[in-house]
């Protein structure tokens, strides 16, 4: 069904060597640890299941954010990854479709006064974003007269944001639904500042390794296994990208 030429493109080493992010609590894009040290996730449940269709082992690398998963892709110490889309990563890797569409906007802690992401583009305030990811880049451009702090994980903002360390603080909406709980009081405000998808990406000039990620997702929408990776994460409400 695969093409030889093409598998090897896609992992060369032999074994899918695929990039997931995880975070203190899961999303459509985040994955988490298990307290076996396991990584589980929608993301790790399609990177598996590639794995499984190009009959390979798999090597699941772990990153903190976004930004290195980006970079790991682009140099090709990672073979395949899902990342949310703009031009900047465009520059880096090549991206096949998405599997899911995202909608960034603000948690702002417990006690602010600030009620709209209007609120959020004022001198003077604060706001804390994961370095070197979409989210981060279009909070700076939409948000002028704040300032942006980069912090390299979720783990480290929601700390941040225990402790009322920043003003707002940039991921998506479904990303928070799962860390609300661990911050009493925070709030998530409406709207959104960004839209995009979180599609599969190869190494940047790997034509043959491009088209076979785009086959294996097309693949794992048209056999339900993007659906049944969002049910067993708890997402049952999550779309999955046409």
């Amino acid at each position: 069904m695969f093409s030889p030429d093409a598998i090897k493109e896609l992992a060369p080493t032999g074994q899918l060597r695929a990039g997931v992010v995880v975070a203190p609590a899961a999303s459509a894009f985040f994955a988490v640890k298990d307290a076996s040290g396991a990584v589980r996730g929608v993301t790790a449940d399609l990177l598996r299941g590639f794995a499984e269709a190009l009959k390979l082992p798999v090597a699941l690398q772990v990153y903190d954010n976004s930004g290195q998963v980006t970079e790991a892709v682009a140099g090709g110490a990672c073979d395949v990854a899902f990342m949310p889309q703009d031009a900047a990563r465009a520059q880096k890797v090549d991206f096949g479709p998405a599997y899911y569409f995202i909608a960034s906007t603000y948690l702002v802690p417990a006690g602010s006064a600030i009620r709209s992401l209007d609120e959020v583009n004022r001198p003077g305030v604060r706001i804390v974003a994961i370095s070197n990811t979409t989210t981060g880049r279009s909070a700076a451009r939409t948000a002028p007269s704040a300032t942006v702090q980069e912090v390299p994980s979720v783990e480290e903002m929601c700390e941040m944001a225990r402790r009322g360390d920043g003003d707002a603080f940039a991921l998506t909406h479904d990303s928070f639904a799962g860390l609300l709980p661990k911050l009493p009081g925070a709030r998530v405000l409406a709207g959104h500042f960004q839209q995009t998808g979180i599609a599969v990406a190869v190494p940047k000039g790997r034509a043959g390794a491009l088209k076979l990620a785009t086959a294996l997702l097309d693949d794992a929408k048209r056999t339900g296994l993007v659906r049944r990776a969002f049910d067993a994460a708890g997402f049952i409400d999550a779309e999955v990208a046409p």
